[in-house]
């Protein structure tokens, strides 16, 4: 169901949701997603992931609805736990994760999205979290990530009403960051992780942990104490130093991957 493959000379991985003909999730799938993900974080080398669905329909039409047809609980744990797993994956990846919405990104295919840090959608996408329709719920982290994003009252419409949302409106609310062209989804998130690839690599992941900081409820005053003292600590790293007299010698910095030992 993911296929992977590597751009800019490793340093970006490239998933594709890959299940015909709408890219549902499988529990199998959800788990192979998470074990991809984790072994991106012990690749120093990859520094971003874009995740796109296969075909020119479907980013992802979430969970496969056939496995909850009986309405056995064990099954819906199960699937719950699945969804879970990989979706929180995806937000404390080490990489910077963008979501590159080639069309549908429903239920679990947007939970999928909204778990990116960034999300680019082409313009005919439609988002929508429509699990109250058939009698369930989002369970892939949606009702925590949505509101972060777009705020209580339009996530309380999305989820609450059913209401389904084009690439402009989702533009509009903050729930994707860019709208492309039909087609253009992925060459713009490859871009914007050749950018991310660009950067110094201890800058940016001890950025996106801090970021997260406020999305996770840490008092401002220690967050801020947290700043002051990632900063510091990046002038441990060659890469410090290389980035500052890289711009002071008006080069490109040449960024050394710290790789374990």
């Amino acid at each position: 169901m993911i296929e992977f493959e590597y751009a800019h000379d490793g340093a970006v991985a490239v998933l594709t949701l890959s299940r015909p003909p709408a890219n549902a999730f499988t529990v199998d799938g959800l788990r192979q997603l998470q074990q991809v993900v984790e072994a991106f974080d012990r690749e120093p080398q990859v520094r971003a992931v874009v995740i796109t669905g296969s075909g020119p329909k479907f980013f992802s039409a979430g969970a496969d609805l056939n496995a909850f047809a009986e309405g056995d609980r064990e099954v819906a744990r199960t699937a719950a736990g699945a969804f879970g797993a990989a979706f929180e994956a995806l937000q404390n990846a080490r990489p910077v994760v963008i979501a590159a919405i080639n069309g549908y990104a429903m239920g679990g295919g947007l939970e999928c999205a909204l778990s990116c840090d960034i999300r680019i959608a082409e313009e005919h996408a439609q988002l929508a979290l429509p699990e109250p329709a058939v009698g369930l719920l989002p369970s892939g982290c949606g009702t925590q990530t949505l509101p972060w994003l777009v705020g209580e009252g339009w996530a309380k419409r999305i989820i609450l009403t059913g209401e389904r949302v084009n690439a402009q409106t989702a533009l509009r609310i903050g729930l994707v960051e860019e709208v492309v062209a039909t087609g253009g989804a992925r060459e713009a998130a490859l871009a914007m992780a050749a950018r991310v690839a660009g950067l110094s690599p201890q800058a940016v992941t001890a950025s996106k942990a801090l970021i997260h900081q406020a999305r996770n409820g840490v008092p401002r005053g220690a967050a801020l104490a947290v700043e002051r003292e990632r900063f510091v600590d990046l002038f441990d790293s060659p890469n410090q130093r290389e980035g500052v007299n890289a711009f002071l010698e008006k080069r490109k910095p040449r960024w050394h991957i710290e790789t374990e030992s």
